[in-house]
């Protein structure tokens, strides 16, 4: 095993374990080494070690018509991950970060390090499925005019997980905040933002997959360029597929591919932070690719729908001493949990502003 500490264009110092491709993988199986491999596997990781070793394990024993590599960029995790890697899954480039990065600028750190004719974005809480790499790798080798791919991600108990958005404008933001897109799901006008009129079941040409599981040819990266650094968490995979679109190329989701995902695992070790980052991130967006107009008018519903989840939160709210019954006091604790989250969002919205 090689190491080398590197810095990287934003002054970041990092080291940077380089793996040996001809190395076994967990299957015993030898890889040829090659020019270009079919497949690079970037993969975020902050404190997640009991996920991340499921997830490595999961490519490994899932994916077998394609060659890959994987790259983990560690965000500064204190929970062992970085020891795991290296001792388990030594074939695995990995990239230790003295900060915790984001995940943009964590992802361009492994962009700049794959060689694959195509990148898959994964996130740490999931499982690959069988053969869900092959078939996507498949689908992009058979439509050349397919720029992006999603798959269809599933919870841990096998539901859907509605994984795919249209691109969010200040309609859905109205719809969403003042609570129609829940009381209207299907409608096309209404819940256009989560399709909630799409049952996941064919392919589709579509404008966002989610960043958990995003494929992307490469020829696209070098167009469209990295993931934009501003974007701290979330939004900048939103942002990513928005200049895909912009430079004609399709993006799609298909069926057959499945990874179930956890969801938003490292997140919840910085909540209320993180809903936080996600409405600055969110107005960044708007800000970059709608104007200053559209941020400012954005901001303000965001805010008033902030304020009305809070008070709905907080007229539903059970009492858990009138009741013994332990779906109630379920309810009432994530209640509870999502209305403390709110509050603590509303004092500090001023955050936000900045």
């Amino acid at each position: 095993m090689l190491h080398k500490t590197v810095v990287g264009t934003d002054s970041i110092c990092a080291k940077l374990t380089l793996c040996r491709y001809n190395m076994p993988n967990q299957a015993g199986i030898h890889r040829k080494v090659r020019e270009v491999l079919d497949l690079s596997i970037i993969i975020v990781s902050y404190n997640v070690k009991h996920h991340l070793r499921e997830c490595l394990q999961s490519i490994y024993h899932s994916t077998k018509r394609v060659g890959f590599e994987i790259t983990v960029v560690d965000n500064s995790s204190n929970d062992g991950s970085v020891d795991m890697v290296k001792s388990e899954f030594p074939e695995v480039r990995l990239i230790e970060n003295c900060q915790n990065l984001g995940f943009a600028r964590a992802t361009n750190q492994g962009l700049r390090e794959n060689g694959g004719r195509y990148t898959l974005l994964l996130n740490p809480d999931t499982v690959v499925l069988p053969n869900a790499l092959d078939k996507m790798v498949e689908f992009m080798e058979a439509n050349s005019h397919a720029g992006a791919l999603g798959c269809k991600l599933l919870y841990p108990d096998g539901s859907l997980q509605r994984s795919c958005r249209s691109f969010p404008t200040l309609t859905t933001a109205f719809f969403e905040n003042t609570g129609l897109e829940k009381l209207f799901p299907k409608s096309k006008v209404i819940g256009k933002y989560r399709i909630g009129y799409w049952g996941y079941n064919d392919v589709r040409e579509v404008d966002q997959p989610t960043g958990a599981a995003l494929m992307v040819r490469r020829e696209v990266i070098t167009q469209v360029g990295l993931l934009d650094k501003q974007f701290y968490m979330y939004y900048e995979d939103i942002d990513w597929c928005f200049r895909i679109k912009k430079k004609e190329w399709k993006i799609y989701f298909i069926p057959l591919a499945q990874i179930i995902h956890y969801r938003k695992q490292s997140a919840k070790l910085a909540m209320p932070e993180m809903i936080i980052q996600g409405y600055k991130s969110r107005h960044k967006f708007f800000r970059k690719h709608y104007g200053i107009l559209s941020e400012w008018i954005v901001k303000q519903i965001d805010l008033w729908g902030l304020i009305l989840r809070t008070l709905y939160r907080t007229a539903t709210l059970p009492i858990n001493s009138m009741s013994g019954k332990n779906c109630v006091q379920e309810y009432s604790r994530g209640n509870g949990e999502i209305l403390r989250d709110c509050c603590a969002v509303i004092k500090k919205f001023w955050k936000i502003w900045i």
